[in-house]
């Protein structure tokens, strides 16, 4: 049965994505916000999904806003982390009437808007939430990321869930040249149950970017790679954008 994107992975995505390195992504941003003398108090993590990402930050001590889309999503978020203040929000239009020293979307959220205004739109709703010298963090896909997914355009396997069950996925990519975009079609079975969801993505270069963070009204921004802060290269999959407003300590 197809369902619509980020509904019944909800509750598989966890077990799926067990390997992933929230905890490390946690210390990537963070690093290079006190690196440039930033100590954030208060985050809001966009597209939070289950709030792992959420999680993470708040072990390090900030006080934590996770917003997501998906109800699916956040009603896992929320049993993770009784307590914590999650939101049901649309990236392009959100309003929190807050503003953070630090705001993050991370795991290619933003290559689902796949309309450049939308993406603009969005930008310019997470600068309009950030405190006079606050930090933006978020990964995109590049062009060559979401071209070439995966080797063999296919991912498999088996995850044990925390109720002793196993989810079998089958996740298969498609790129269409015409349009530039990536269709990820996940395929998830637990036990006798299986779902379909089709996931679809754009890719955006520090070229397609860079107009975007200066319309949305940032101040300062640069583009990196994983772990080490290093420039990106022409044929980089995926890259971070760590952007500024303008105001507070240089």
């Amino acid at each position: 049965m197809q369902r619509p994107p980020f509904s019944a992975l909800a509750g598989v995505y966890d077990a799926i994505m067990a390997d992933i390195e929230y905890g490390d992504w946690a210390d990537f941003v963070l690093d290079y916000a006190r690196d440039r003398d930033l100590t954030p108090a208060t985050a809001l993590d966009l597209a939070c999904g289950t709030g792992a990402l959420t999680a993470e930050l708040q072990r390090r001590g900030l006080n934590v806003t996770g917003l997501d889309y998906s109800a699916d999503m956040l009603n896992v978020a929320r049993a993770r982390l009784p307590g914590t203040p999650f939101v049901q929000g649309d990236l392009r239009d959100f309003d929190l009437h807050a503003r953070y020293d630090l705001v993050t979307c991370v795991f290619d959220s933003l290559n689902n808007l796949t309309e450049p205004t939308d993406l603009q739109a969005a930008l310019t709703r997470m600068t309009a939430h950030l405190n006079p010298g606050g930090l933006l963090a978020f990964d995109v896909n590049t062009r060559v990321g979401v071209r070439d997914l995966w080797e063999g355009e296919v991912m498999e396997g088996l995850a044990p869930m925390t109720d002793g069950r196993e989810v079998h996925y089958h996740w298969s990519h498609h790129y269409d040249p015409d349009t530039q975009l990536g269709t990820v079609q996940a395929i998830c079975r637990v036990e006798d149950e299986e779902f379909i969801e089709l996931h679809t993505e754009r890719g955006y270069d520090a070229a397609d970017l860079e107009p975007m963070l200066r319309a949305a009204g940032l101040h300062s921004w640069e583009f990196c790679e994983y772990p080490d802060y290093a420039e990106p290269w022409p044929d980089t999959p995926r890259i971070w954008v760590f952007a500024r407003t303008a105001g507070g300590a240089a």
